[in-house]
């Protein structure tokens, strides 16, 4: 049977009997009355709840849109679940145990009553305009960023004032009675999404990294629930996206704030989207509940001066301060693959008492992800987390990076019915991909130039990322998916035509599809190729270009106008700035060069006596060893750069063997030594083992033997071939048992005498290994309201370009910390995207072709002089995205 939403008298019931049945646990009371006389009811629960307000509590609000039911039906389901749980479930006990929870189930009676029985869309409350209009969107009547507008009948106008609401004054006289108050959560529909509150000064705070992870864990915990994905977006700045906010409020009172947008309709079906949209909730809301103490005087300090100290292909060296007052405590470090997500006993990587951790067995080229909170040792409270550290491992020492992105003519999207605007969309609006009823079928188009990959290139990795910066045009629930395909660039002749991407056939499609409950908001999606997707970018190569078409649904069921999906490209006056551009990501090595080189001389050793010439190993007639020793000479393998030698190995014949009545063993190693006598040779240590023991059997069978180069004797053999050494390997027999005149005697010359034996096969590249030169004479300076940077270059033939990082907590030691700024050849950059008057750091490095990045030069900037900050007006892209914002 379909069940009957809740009117607002059937949850002051509810509450009401609540309250009488527990009284030790919840209180109910009115914290105002609206314009209509209705009581605005708050319920405070904890356990022994005339002490609730010592506790460290979390805030929920709910239908402060009035159409917007779930927060209301949430909030009563929430308040039995806690009901039925308590004392049963240990988390419940636990949570309640250690914080308060304050619960207003609707924040706008008056409107949810009107939505309900009269008009289903509406938003405000029924404040009476005086002007034939009625109400105020209390969402935009908060006191922080307030906007004055005369506009009354606007879905968000905000009321003649700040605070001018019954409703908003209640909640705001209630919130500065209770400092006790650590997080707030205003439950809002639609979009299935976390809007974190921000401060509107266009850099990190310092509580960014709490807000994120709060956000992650709880849609961790709702993807337990239904699979379904809920994104973290905070917004592009600097444009102003919402005026008066409670979210802003909250936050500006130092409470870790965040809206959460439920679903993907306002009034969903009850049967299966709202009751949907509630079970997966709960678990998430008993999370933050439970997490409202790590916020509290009562917990540890955040951690300061997170950061990295050495990072290297496979490890990095993670440090922090330690106080005195942190003796108490233990340190908790996570790690993660991508932003944004959670920290929980899955990805915790360590717990130590220490002030730094290395992490090591890390894939090298990939970019990580850490966090760091204290616990108390005694009480197991946590501490928020220091700001997020950002990393990017070293590559290996044959392998080349490049990350790609899309000029801007040559990203954009295009619609099946807007023929004479797609050419305009490129390089300026978002990528629209799906289908509304508005543009129809619509694709996003990026078309990479390869070109500058070398194309002897052999990709090793790749992976294709996109920022999703808005789904509420995806309006069904499990319904299409979205996809990236790969197209075959001859068969394209105006990427702008929609006829003709519409009607290309796809080489390949990218991994898997993302289903509609799978798409996130603000989160970056990425595609790791496969073997046979990698196949693909190695086939483009020769074309010197990857066609990609982004594709959703291509159809709406009967009743729908929408099912869309936005994504950012970084360009235009639409997009978040570069580092919100699409990028591929490309790990290569080059195809070696091979080298083989003749002995340039060989010797038997005995106690007796070396002979030169020959070679022989085994054991001579008193059972004492004979060695077999080859010396080999490089050239200088490469006149212009550096060489990396990828592979090697050397090659050894046996000619005959004579006298072995057991099983021998023969071994080749590598030693640091030019003394060509026998006690010197016998009692050297071997640097290093070349490739596997063979034995006496198989050489019978198989007399040319390859011997291989581990990569530690691979580094050896190069660093040999830098310092201009010859390389010295001793061949040495072992028995299990004594053997006498038993001797192998190795080839040192072909039948025709016009090969010499052995040999060494030597493959190497021509790479890089030594990083750039640090860039000198860094400054920064104001000009027209923007920090100017400015350095100078170093002067190397090697020398690419040079990267630009901002951090606003601690110096940026890697490239990847921070927010990216600039990557290019100039001597200066602008920071457009910061606030110049908060103090910053900002580090400039150099790369060459691999790259390989130098060490920083880095500065710290701040001024007495206040600039001020001008925030862009929000801009809609469309008519359906400016019904959107405006509330319609």
């Amino acid at each position: 049977m379909k069940k009957r939403y809740l009117s607002y008298q059937d949850t002051i019931d509810f509450l009401t009997e609540a309250m009488a049945k527990y009284p030790d646990l919840i209180r109910l009371q009115n914290i105002g009355d609206t314009h209509e006389g209705r009581p605005i009811m708050m319920v405070t629960i904890s356990q022994d709840v005339a002490y609730a307000d010592l506790k460290p509590a979390l805030l929920y609000t709910g239908t402060i849109h009035a159409r917007e039911w779930i927060g209301i039906e949430l909030a009563v389901n929430f308040i039995q679940y806690l009901l039925d749980n308590y004392p049963s479930n240990p988390e419940v006990v636990e949570a309640l145990t250690r914080n308060t929870l304050y619960i207003v189930p609707c924040l706008n009676p008056d409107g949810f009553e009107y939505s309900r029985n009269h008009f289903s869309f509406w938003r405000k409350n029924r404040r009476d305009n005086g002007d034939g209009t009625f109400g105020v969107d209390l969402n935009r009547n908060f006191g922080i960023n307030f906007r004055q507008s005369t506009n009354t009948q606007s879905n968000i106008y905000g009321g003649p004032a700040a605070f001018s609401e019954p409703e908003t004054q209640a909640i705001k006289q209630f919130v500065e009675l209770h400092n006790n108050i650590k997080i707030a959560l205003d439950y809002h529909s639609q979009g299935n999404v976390f809007f974190p509150a921000h401060k509107f000064n266009h850099e990190a705070e310092i509580e960014g990294t709490d807000l994120n992870i709060l956000c992650a864990n709880m849609a961790k915990e709702i993807h337990k629930v239904t699979r379904r994905q809920y994104g973290i977006h905070r917004g592009k700045p600097p444009a102003n996206l919402i005026y008066g906010s409670g979210r802003e409020y909250y936050y500006d009172r130092g409470i870790l704030s965040t809206v959460v947008e439920v679903g993907s309709r306002n009034i969903p079906d009850y049967l299966i989207n709202m009751s949907q949209s509630v079970d997966e909730n709960i678990p998430a809301l008993l999370y933050a509940l439970g997490t409202a103490i790590n916020y509290s005087d009562l917990a540890p300090k955040r951690p300061e001066n997170f950061t990295v100290r050495d990072i290297s292909v496979n490890h990095i060296e993670l440090v922090w301060d330690h106080n005195p007052e942190d003796d108490g405590c233990y340190y908790q470090v996570y790690r993660n693959e991508a932003p944004k997500d959670p920290c929980t006993r899955d990805n915790l990587i360590a717990i130590t008492s220490q002030s730094e951790y290395t992490d090591k067995q890390l894939k090298s080229g990939h970019r990580y992800y850490y966090n760091l909170r204290k616990v108390n040792r005694v009480n197991r409270v946590k501490s928020p987390f220091a700001p997020e550290v950002k990393i990017k491992t070293n590559l290996d020492k044959d392998e080349f990076s490049f990350t790609l992105f899309p000029t801007p003519e040559k990203i954009g999207y295009t619609g099946e019915f807007l023929a004479t605007q797609n050419a305009e969309h490129f390089g300026n609006n978002s990528l629209f991909i799906g289908v509304n009823k508005t543009k129809g079928i619509c694709y996003g188009v990026i078309d990479y130039d390869m070109s500058r990959i070398p194309t002897d290139a052999q990709i090793k990795d790749a992976a294709f990322s996109l920022y999703p910066m808005n789904r509420v045009g995806t309006k069904i629930e499990n319904y299409g998916e979205w996809s990236v395909s790969i197209l075959d660039p001859d068969d394209i002749s105006d990427i702008t035509d929609f006829e003709q991407i519409h009607n290309a056939v796809a080489l390949q499609t990218l991994g898997d599809a993302i289903d509609s409950d799978q798409l996130t908001q603000g989160i970056w999606k990425s595609w790791r190729f496969s073997a046979l997707e990698k196949q693909f970018i190695q086939d483009q190569l020769e074309k010197g270009r990857l066609l990609l078409r982004l594709q959703g649904p291509d159809s709406l069921p009967q009743g729908h106008d929408s099912q869309m999906m936005q994504f950012d490209i970084g360009y235009g006056r639409f997009g978040g700035g570069i580092h919100y551009r699409p990028s591929l990501d490309i790990i290569y090595n080059r195809r070696p060069n091979e080298a083989t080189f003749n002995a340039t001389t060989c010797h038997t050793v005995s106690h007796i006596g070396v002979t030169q010439g020959e070679l022989q190993s085994g054991f001579d007639s008193n059972g004492q060893r004979i060695f077999g020793h080859v010396e080999f000479m490089l050239p200088q393998l490469s006149e212009r750069t550096d060489i990396v030698i990828t592979d090697a190995y050397f090659v050894l014949e046996s000619e005959a063997t004579n006298g072995i009545s057991q099983p021998m063993r023969f071994t080749v190693g590598m030693v640091d030594n030019d003394k060509l006598n026998y006690n010197s040779i016998k009692c050297s240590e071997l640097i290093e083992f070349l490739g596997y023991e063979v034995s006496s059997h198989e050489l019978v069978k198989t007399p040319r033997q390859t011997f291989m180069f581990d990569s530690s004797a691979r580094q050896h053999l190069e660093d040999l071939h830098d310092s201009g050494k010859p390389i010295n390997l001793i061949i040495r027999a072992t028995s299990a048992s004594r053997q006498q005149d038993a001797i192998v005697q190795w080839k040192t010359l072909s039948a025709d005498e016009t090969t010499v034996y052995p040999q060494l096969v030597v493959e190497y590249i021509e790479r890089h290994k030594q990083p750039m030169d640090s860039p000198e004479n860094f400054q920064a300076s104001l000009e027209d309201g923007l920090v100017k940077l400015t350095w100078d270059n170093p002067e190397s033939e090697d020398w690419v370009g040079t990267y630009v990082v901002r951090n606003s907590f601690h110096p940026p030691r890697s490239p990847f910390d921070g927010v990216k700024l600039y990557a290019g050849k100039d001597g200066y950059t602008l920071d457009r995207f910061g606030n110049t008057n908060i103090p910053k750091y900002y580090s400039v490095f150099s790369y060459d072709n691999v790259p390989n990045y130098s060490v920083p030069a880095t500065l710290k900037f701040s001024t007495d002089e206040v600039t001020p900050v001008i925030y862009d007006e929000f801009e809609a892209q469309d008519e359906m995205e400016q019904r959107y914002r405006e509330g319609d």
